[in-house]
């Protein structure tokens, strides 16, 4: 007997087919929308300064939302969210506050706690927490004190102001529930954990994006209205009229979303009523800030109790689509079934994800649940035209002049209205290309077809640049990322298939192809500068891994020569060569490409193996190490010797085919069918060596030969450099007490071993290649070793760790490191989770240790988060290597 297909499956098939819109509503409004570049109109592109924290609650956004755990339509026409005050707070909280770049000792940061605990794949059911304090939120405090900390402090955090102590806070729970595509309950729970009475408002809200006074004739102001008890919204472009209803008494006030001019400019108000009403009626008590009419393109229910120690306040609505003029009258709304459809909807995610991984330990399930929650958390719209942007708006004053000559400006073609998933919908609020494929192989767990659309939608045409270019992120569009594009669309292909027993999607993996051969020859043109078959790109998306921003040459001319560029492409290269590998087996003509792609990755081996004179391009013999290669004016070189995850890039470059596969395309059997490529090379015995090589009627496709391969394994599994309790650390610990230093003419640099925050502020300080574990370069790494296991069985062994004596196969090696990952956040023999690190209110407090989030990196030694707080994005394959540990238990 067969496992009935789960609800949630039924759901997502129904929304594939078109046959019921349950994408349409979802957990789309970003928790941040101030400070991005979209919302940058200045002069001199500093969007930190430009649309502050402080004009949040009282300027209009241009291209988004934003809110507290929020929902909105998939085009953010209309938007809930959830607005909270204690009775003391300055401000109306209506988003979550965090630091601006400009403002903490290591870039932005959010100084909220909130958490992202159950979400599907069609939104049927959502559940988010953020925890209120119930005295004032030190806003000021937050700022000076991470002002006044430099860059070998740790960042200053609200459970640091003691602003929890003895509890006093609350747990502020929002479910959401999908009765249909278009009927949405909404459950507020409100929780007192202190030890004394506590006050406590609740505003949700409903508001409709200001579409209208940018001075376009298809948008018009159209407000929203009280009928009876009904909040009723007017009927948009392709969304249909809806209804808000509350269960209970409430008080429903109405302002606009318009901008306080005379807060904000000293400039005389366009309107009667702002989007900041809400706040100066209920904090600055400000009787004329709302509309006492009872219309407005902004609306909430004002609701107020006073919450004893330990209880629960639970607020109930419901947000539906108006069928027919007579819906008031629909019988029960609320009561029974309301709380039935809840406990329906809850045991149906359960159910849906034991279904996609069963049998998970309940630890284990936690950590795998609330992994894929997060990455469905930060599905978010994204909205931005370029051209627009470049030019302005009709009603609106014309943008700078100066932002025409700025880089932004070559992507005028550039048009998102989209639901993208965002690294971190705070910090990052914006898609980052390079992050987005880790995101959509994590989809493929969960949500096979938001994968494939996720993997390709910025290489569709109103993303692209003309010469094929796909953009980077929002703050340099043409920063040039690892090409991991091929890799994820191979992976998700891959995933899919083996979740549905082998039905494959050929489609997709065409339509794929097509689209990344057009950015191959971007690659191909654009970033070979030297002619030499040698590619760089400066950020390759390891931000400050080096000794110098490999970005830019050196004052003197040199430039530097990196392991990594050459190694991701031909990284790319052999991915290619697997979907064509794939293709070729029902389509014939896809063997040509297969020849191409050989062709391509033979010459890019050479020419980061093959010795020249007596050394080689990037590999040194003497510390047996792929390092970054200075090149000078004069033709000299030499070594940057930083034993960094860039030097690790090249062992990424790893494929292997069975006989069968080359006896069907016989390219793939390098020696003889490019013996005509060696005969002609100047080192023909290397390349007969180390290409093409046969073992267990397998033939190797690889950058690294074996003994390199055994020389780099020695470092990686040494706990005193690459390897941590946690996965593989960035840069070596070596460089703890004896970091690197090197001067090149007027130059001069050092790196150091930094385990947690960055030390330095290249790329805004926020981002630090110098010692963290990060999850998506670990997971890169172990899934390159599986495919070495996969080639040389028993054959090949290591030392795992270095000089432990314990000798094992690659594959287990591989395990044993994805078991550190998800140690990181499993619950070790005291209770405590590494990644919360030493706060004994996350370790210990019940109503906390259970929380999960998942940073954009972790501590080099002691595993606890850093970075960005909820970049659940790429931190999700953890719920990947779950899976695999679950299948093969590593003891």
């Amino acid at each position: 007997m067969t496992d009935p297909i789960p609800t949630e499956s039924r759901r997502m098939a129904e929304r594939d087919c078109g046959h019921a819109p349950w994408s349409l509503w979802g957990s789309y409004l970003p928790d941040r929308q101030w400070g991005t570049v979209r919302e940058d109109y200045s002069a001199d592109g500093d969007a930190w300064r430009s649309f502050p924290h402080d004009h949040a609650r009282s300027r209009v956004y241009r291209w988004g939302e934003d809110g507290l755990l929020g929902l909105c339509d998939e085009q953010c026409r209309l938007c809930f969210s959830l607005a909270l005050w204690n009775g003391q707070d300055p401000i109306l909280k209506e988003r979550p506050f965090g630091l601006g770049n400009p403002e903490g000792n290591h870039g932005e940061d959010l100084k909220d706690y909130y958490f992202h605990i159950a979400n599907t794949p069609t939104h049927s059911f959502m559940r988010g927490l953020y925890k209120y304090p119930q005295t004032r939120f030190p806003y000021e405090q937050l700022v000076e004190e991470n002002g006044r900390r430099d860059r070998d402090q740790p960042e200053y955090e609200l459970v640091d102001t003691g602003l929890f102590n003895e509890s006093r806070y609350f747990d502020v729970f929002i479910d959401y529930a999908k009765a249909s595509p278009t009927d949405l309950l909404i459950r507020i729970r409100a929780i007192n954990r202190g030890p004394q009475a506590a006050p406590l408002s609740l505003l949700p809200t409903l508001w409709l994006r200001n579409t209208w006074s940018w001075g376009y004739p298809d948008a018009t102001r159209q407000p929203m209205r009280l009928e009876g008890e009904r909040l009723i919204t007017p009927a948009l472009a392709d969304l249909d009229s809806y209804e808000l209803l509350l269960n209970g008494p409430g008080r429903w006030m109405f302002t606009d979303n318009e901008t306080n001019n005379e807060r904000l400019f000293g400039q005389p108000n366009t309107t009667p009523f702002q989007k900041d009403g809400f706040h100066r009626f209920l904090i600055e008590g400000e009787q004329g800030a709302i509309n006492s009419v009872g219309e407005g393109t902004k609306a909430a229910a004002l609701l107020q109790h006073t919450l004893e120690p330990g209880e629960t306040w639970t607020v109930e609505l419901r947000l539906r689509a108006v069928e027919q003029p007579d819906s008031a009258a629909d019988s029960a709304p609320f009561g029974d079934a309301f709380n039935a459809l809840f406990e329906a909807r809850e045991q149906e995610w359960q159910a849906y994800m034991e279904h996609r991984l069963p049998g998970l330990d309940p630890d284990d399930r936690l950590i795998h649940n609330t992994a894929l929650a997060g990455l469905l958390w930060c599905k978010k719209y994204y909205g931005w035209s370029v051209q627009r942007w470049l030019e302005g708006d009709p009603t609106h004053p014309a943008p700078p002049p100066e932002r025409q000559q700025s880089d932004t400006a070559q992507w005028r073609r550039l048009h998102a209205h989209d639901i993208i998933a965002m690294p971190d919908a705070w910090e990052y609020p914006y898609f980052c290309q390079w992050d987005l494929m880790f995101h959509a192989v994590s989809f493929a767990i969960v949500d096979p077809a938001t994968a494939k659309q996720q993997s390709m939608l910025l290489r569709s045409p109103h993303y692209t640049a003309p010469n094929a270019q796909t953009p980077a992120y929002e703050w340099a569009l043409s920063d040039p990322n690892p090409p991991i594009g091929a890799w994820a669309v191979m992976r998700i292909f891959q995933i899919e298939r083996k979740q549905a027993e082998g039905t494959a999607d050929f489609s997709y993996l065409r339509s794929a192809l097509r689209k990344l051969l057009l950015e191959y020859g971007w690659w191909a043109n654009r970033n070979d500068r030297s002619g030499d078959n040698v590619f760089e790109g400066g950020f390759l998306g390891l931000d400050n891994i080096a000794v110098f921003d490999r970005r830019f040459p050196l004052s003197d001319g040199s430039h530097i020569e990196q392991c990594d560029g050459t190694a991701w492409m031909a990284s790319l290269s052999l991915n290619l060569l697997n979907i064509a590998v794939e293709l070729s087996r029902d389509q014939a003509e896809y063997a040509d490409l297969c020849e191409r792609f050989v062709y391509d990755f033979v010459q890019l081996a050479v020419t980061l193996n093959a010795p020249i004179t007596h050394s080689y391009l990037n590999w040194d013999e003497q510390d047996g190490f792929y390092y970054d290669v200075i090149k000078r004016p004069d033709g000299s070189s030499d070594f940057l010797r930083t034993r960094s995850v860039s030097g690790l890039i090249p062992l990424l470059a790893v494929a292997s085919y069975d006989v069968e596969t080359v006896e069907r395309l016989p390219v793939l059997d390098v020696l003889k069918s490019l013996s005509w490529f060696v005969h002609e090379r100047t080192s023909p015995t290397w390349l007969q060596s180390n290409l093409g090589r046969w073992h267990n009627d397998r033939v190797l496709f690889t950058l690294v030969p074996e003994e390199r391969l055994r020389r780099i394994c020695e470092r990686l599994f040494d706990e005193d450099e690459f390897l941590s309790p946690y996965g593989i650390r960035a840069l070596s610990k070596v460089y703890a007490d004896n970091p690197y230093r090197y001067t090149e003419g007027s130059d001069s640099e050092e790196l150091r071993y930094s385990p947690a925050d960055s030390p330095v502020a290249m790329f805004g300080g926020n981002s630090n290649w110098r010692g963290p574990v990060w999850m998506p370069m670990n997971f890169l790494l172990i899934e390159s070793l599986q495919k070495f296991a996969h080639f040389y069985g028993d054959s090949f062994k290591v030392e795992f760790p270095t000089r432990s004596g314990n000798w094992i196969n690659l594959w287990d090696a591989s395990l044993q490191l994805q078991s550190r990952l998800v140690g990181i956040f499993r619950r070790d023999a005291l209770g405590r989770r590494a990644f919360n690190g030493d706060v004994n209110l996350f370790q210990d407090d019940p109503h906390w240790r259970d929380l999960i989030l998942f940073n954009e990196y972790f501590h080099g030694d002691n595993g606890r988060g850093v970075g960005a707080s909820h970049q659940t994005g790429w931190s999700a394959v953890v719920a990947k290597m779950i899976n695999q540990l679950h299948r093969y238990p590593t003891g």
